[in-house]
């Protein structure tokens, strides 16, 4: 990592807080909240992942942000990028014809959708969200990217829990994380 870079990574890293035992014992919550209050901070998360991306991909259609935390990076990104946002909601969230994708839940199941107009057969999305934990949120969308045809380039997000083995689960899928920990 270069020096540039990893001091940029530290100032993001001293933004988010860590809170044990919520939402429930022996979790251990990383919460972005000052991170994002922070304007310094908040740029520096969408300066780092537009490198990456105008660095990775020389075409990109859209920014796709998932419920509900993707929706605070995505918009951003995509208008640094000059292109569109579209959003990837909690079943029953978007009005007119939906794709949806029903996915587990550590306890029970949970559905994304998708306006099944968002997107175009072979359009070239990056799926956004805050965390990428045991992956079961962003593989649900790679599928509903799958139901419309549209080419998935990467999976970002802002932190990663490693220890979760969630990357694992979207291959071939590439995931960028700004932030990893166990």
């Amino acid at each position: 990592m270069s020096g540039e870079l990893g001091a940029r990574r530290r100032l993001l890293e001293e933004r988010v807080r860590a809170f044990p035992d919520f939402p429930a014992p022996g979790v251990l919550f990383r919460d972005i909240s000052p991170l994002v209050k922070d304007p310094i901070a908040f740029r520096t998360v969408i300066d780092i992942l537009e490198a990456h991306l105008k660095t990775r991909y020389p075409q990109i259609d859209f920014i796709a942000g998932l419920d509900s935390r993707g929706f605070l990076f995505g918009p951003v990104l995509a208008q640094r990028l000059g292109i569109g946002c579209v959003l990837i909601r909690k079943k029953g969230k978007l009005p007119g014809p939906t794709e949806s994708v029903s996915y587990a839940l550590e306890y029970g199941q949970a559905e994304l959708e998708i306006q099944s107009d968002a997107l175009e057969s072979g359009e070239k999305v990056v799926l956004v969200d805050d965390l990428l934990a045991t992956g079961g949120t962003m593989c649900a969308a790679c599928e509903l990217m799958k139901k419309l045809k549209a080419e998935v380039l990467e999976c970002v997000v802002v932190i990663e829990l490693k220890s979760l083995k969630g990357a694992e689960k979207l291959k071939p899928f590439p995931v960028y994380s700004l932030l990893q920990y166990d």
